[in-house]
């Protein structure tokens, strides 16, 4: 039997006109010929037709690393990858979200760079945006909510406690650790439903450090988040930033005490307060036009009404 070292899952949504360059991509893949690998398509109940486009792929994709489909009906990016992590025969799950398109030897690299860091429970790498438009000025300041990560030359351990890890786009997994250490139902389950909170990236990744896997940043990974025009709106950046600040009270007080969860809150509160006067003094009038600003902004005033987002929660599953 031949064992499979990596597998590659495309969790995707109505990903019908993005899936063929992805997989395009996939094609095209160099130093693959050392070891075995697969790629899964999870087709979160997508109304388009993401499975027919799988489906023709299929005719006449390489049988040395095989295009597999499954349908997830449940949405929800958190269950999507579940799905994946289930259907996964690879050692290692690399996810790509279809509009994530890796380098030429992406998969290359990961399974490289898996086999070098052997407490490595999960790794990202670098993540370029490919803009359709020439993102604002600053635009720096707030990258890292659109998933963009360029975080030098060399490799080195993520700080999991301080809430600074990898997105969920382009990251690898080991898939024992995620069995292990992962409840297959999270807390935070991705933008679905009407819900705006984000996060579900996250939760998976604190349960693996809480369980004593090393996560990684590999600066040798390249992928290029394709990015339209209306990302970049001011509607949609805002209401991206505040899913990602409201979750801030669920991922803060996941590994904590109950004696330590109002400690928590508390600084939550305190911290955010203060962000907000200081950056209200700083740009004054200035966060009604500097689009910059007052997503900034927005990521304070959330993250402040995270414990509210919390407790309500935490209430309404009583």
């Amino acid at each position: 039997m031949n064992v499979i070292a990596f597998t590659i899952a495309i969790p995707s949504y109505n990903g019908a006109n993005r899936l063929p360059k992805l997989l395009d991509c996939l094609r095209s893949q160099i130093r693959t010929e050392e070891f075995t690998w697969e790629i899964i398509v999870i087709d979160n109940n997508s109304q388009d037709n993401t499975a027919e486009v799988i489906r023709q792929y299929q005719t006449d994709w390489p049988s040395s690393y095989p295009l597999h489909y499954h349908f997830e009906s449940q949405q929800g990016l958190a269950f999507a990858r579940q799905r994946a992590i289930d259907e996964a025969k690879g050692t290692w799950v690399g996810f790509l979200d279809d509009d994530n398109l890796p380098a030429p030897d992406w998969v290359a690299e990961a399974y490289n760079f898996a086999q070098s860091y052997p407490k490595s429970g999960a790794f990202g790498g670098q993540i370029h945006g490919s803009f359709e438009t020439q993102p604002p000025e600053n635009f720096h300041r707030i990258a890292s909510f659109l998933a963009i990560r360029e975080r030098g030359a060399k490799p080195h351990l993520y700080k999991a406690d301080q809430l600074s890890l990898p997105p969920g786009a382009g990251l690898v997994v080991r898939k024992q650790a995620w069995c292990e250490n992962v409840p297959r139902r999270l807390q935070l389950i991705g933008r679905v439903n009407g819900s705006t909170l984000a996060g579900e990236d996250f939760e998976t990744l604190l349960y693996l450090h809480q369980g004593g896997w090393e996560i990684w940043y590999c600066p040798t990974l390249h992928s290029y988040h394709q990015i339209p025009k209306e990302r970049l709106e001011q509607a949609s950046l805002l209401s991206l930033i505040r899913g990602c600040g409201l979750c801030i009270c669920h991922l803060r007080l996941l590994n904590a005490s109950p004696r330590e969860k109002p400690i928590a809150i508390a600084r939550i509160l305190v911290g955010n307060l203060r962000r907000i006067v200081r950056h209200l003094l700083q740009y004054r009038g200035l966060v009604k036009t500097d689009l910059i600003a007052a997503c900034e902004l927005e990521f304070f005033l959330s993250s402040f009404l995270s414990p509210f987002y919390y407790l309500q929660s935490q209430f309404s599953h009583k």
